[in-house]
């Protein structure tokens, strides 16, 4: 049975996950932001926090898992590589290890580039990947500490996921993401389809994270830097992939 997901506003932009395996009852916390939102979501459906998955060091992504753990005294995982400047942690993880929760194993996935020890998880069974500041709903983090090759080898990581993946990411960026992406490609008739349900969704307060794989691949243009309409778009047709997303990137730096 896949997990039960919910998508938890924190913050002024910031999103939380819980994911519950409903037959065990273990319940994990993806990022903690801050408390108050995920307990009251705890409390009002009687879970108790088992596990903490942290995805990287960030303030906005730990801050408060203090408060959090004062309430559920929960197992906390994070990158073995980042234990430093993490939080505590209870089970130090790379890529490779896995996690489980309930009967739900979830996969690690080094994806550095925001920062240098950014992980993601991934459980295949629910067709969810947790991303964070990775992948996002119709961009990508910033290149803070790592390179941008390395960014865009970890962007082609979760772009090779299975096709029914839905990407659980950090922030609610995407309607700004959409505004850039349409510099990109302008044409793209799934991307102006995309903008439009995001700003119809957005204009009612609904989130527009989770998001598809599938629709990140055809709209995002940071996944999309080896498209024909995206290296002409730049005046980069015979440039190598990553280079044509350090463009991109840089070019959203600058938006």
């Amino acid at each position: 049975m896949p997990l039960e997901i919910l998508t938890v506003p924190c913050l002024s932009d910031n999103y939380a996950f819980i994911a519950h395996d409903k037959q065990s009852g273990e319940t994990a916390v993806i990022d903690v932001p801050e408390a108050a939102p995920i307990l009251s979501a705890l409390q009002e459906r009687g879970w108790r926090a088992s596990h903490v998955l942290l995805t990287h060091h960030h303030a906005d992504h730990v801050q408060g898992l203090e408060d959090l753990l004062a309430d559920h005294p929960a197992k906390v995982v994070g990158a073995r590589s980042d234990a430093h400047r993490l939080p505590p942690l209870d089970i130090e993880v790379a890529e490779g290890d896995t996690v489980r929760i309930g009967e739900e194993i979830g996969h690690v996935i080094a994806v550095p580039g925001h920062t240098l020890g950014h992980i993601a998880f991934h459980f295949p069974e629910s067709d969810a990947a947790f991303t964070a500041d990775s992948l996002m709903a119709l961009g990508c983090g910033r290149v803070f500490e790592g390179t941008m090759p390395q960014m865009w080898d970890s962007l082609q990581k979760l772009a090779a996921l299975p096709d029914d993946t839905i990407i659980y990411s950090g922030h609610e960026y995407t309607k700004a993401n959409g505004a850039f992406a349409l510099t990109i490609e302008p044409d793209n008739p799934d991307l102006i389809s995309r903008v439009e349900d995001v700003a119809q969704a957005r204009a009612q307060n609904q989130p527009t994270v989770p998001s598809p794989l599938k629709l990140e691949r055809k709209t995002n243009p940071f996944l999309r830097a080896a498209e024909p309409s995206v290296r002409d778009a730049l005046n980069m047709k015979d440039a190598d992939a990553a280079d044509v997303f350090a463009e991109i990137r840089t070019r959203k730096d600058r938006f």
